[in-house]
């Protein structure tokens, strides 16, 4: 390829890396924006996780470690061919770095996928393992939001439909049925069959069923239970399956908008919800800054490391 060439091919990616960057840097601003105007409230509500109960820190220190573990679990669990252990372990925790990065869990996306390609699996394959791991997580938080809503009564509240809600959801309706008419839906089809086949073949396999869904469940729990701790460490008066609950939805709102790691939107989702639930501000606040101490600035460095070693040895 002559010089010309390599340079159109890389502008596509330079430009895509410019969007990224300018989303990041404004998500970024947007939570200064929110910090600065509620100082009050995170400054309290640091000082408050300062002087936070040790021991449940330390639990929930623990939880997020077995994050990666059931990740690499429900990882092996979506391909039938064995995974190499260590290597799995250790690009789920660099997938998890990544995942801040990128928006949408593409950073998180993209790892999983060279790894397993590295590992032998076709191109196609691989990327079916990503999307059946990320929908049997998905069906997994709902199944949680179901279970425990009745158990939490009154704390989630159904909004009522609104004309503007109705509009939107007639629009949506007719931009899909626009849609079929198209190439885009015909691939969209093809990759729901792939994936739909993949999760059939895998239930062929009880261990691999087994390994999908335990994995799936024990990930989102682990992250419950991180919270929860942090809720115990700070004192804040709410009882542990509704902290369960209200992140699970919080999580689930934020994820419809698809920020870097949830950066800012899951924070003022999981702030909001606390709150709403009764919780004091600076408790909130201090019990989302201890989330996201133990799950994302603590080892965002070390899996940001750990990236660099799989590159360097061409893991991934």
């Amino acid at each position: 390829m002559t010089p010309q060439g390599t340079e159109l091919a890389a502008s596509p990616v330079r430009r895509r890396g410019y969007w990224h960057a300018g989303a990041l840097l404004a998500v970024l601003l947007g939570g200064l924006y929110l910090a600065r105007r509620h100082w009050s409230a995170v400054e309290s509500g640091a000082g408050r996780l300062a002087g936070a109960d040790q021991g449940w820190l330390l639990l929930g220190a623990t939880a997020a470690l077995g994050t990666w573990a059931a990740s690499a679990l429900a990882q092996q669990g979506a391909v039938v061919r064995r995974l190499p252990v260590p290597r799995l372990v250790a690009a789920q925790f660099a997938a998890s770095a990544a995942g801040h990065l990128l928006p949408a869990g593409l950073g998180a996306g993209a790892v999983n996928l060279r790894f397993l390609m590295r590992c032998g699996l076709p191109a196609g394959r691989s990327a079916s393992a990503v999307a059946v791991k990320a929908t049997a997580g998905g069906a997994v938080r709902l199944a949680l939001i179901a279970l425990l809503t009745p158990v939490c009564p009154g704390l989630l509240q159904v909004p009522h439909p609104t004309p503007a809600a109705l509009a939107v959801a007639l629009g949506v309706l007719v931009l899909l049925g626009a849609l079929r008419a198209t190439p885009w839906w015909a691939r969209c089809r093809l990759a729901l069959a792939v994936v739909l086949a993949d999760i059939r073949a895998l239930h062929g396999c009880p261990a691999r069923a087994a390994a999908l869904w335990g994995g799936s469940l024990a990930f989102a729990a682990l992250h419950c239970l991180v919270l929860v701790s942090v809720t115990r460490a700070v004192a804040l008066p709410l009882p542990p399956l509704q902290v369960a609950l209200l992140f699970l939805a919080a999580s689930s709102a934020a994820a419809l908008l698809p920020t870097p790691g949830g950066l800012g939107s899951l924070d003022a989702a999981l702030a909001l919800a606390l709150t709403v639930a009764g919780a004091p501000g600076a408790a909130a606040a201090s019990a989302v800054l201890g989330y996201r101490l133990l799950t994302v600035w603590l080892p965002l460095l070390p899996g940001l490391l750990v990236l660099g070693v799989l590159v360097r040895r061409k893991a991934l």
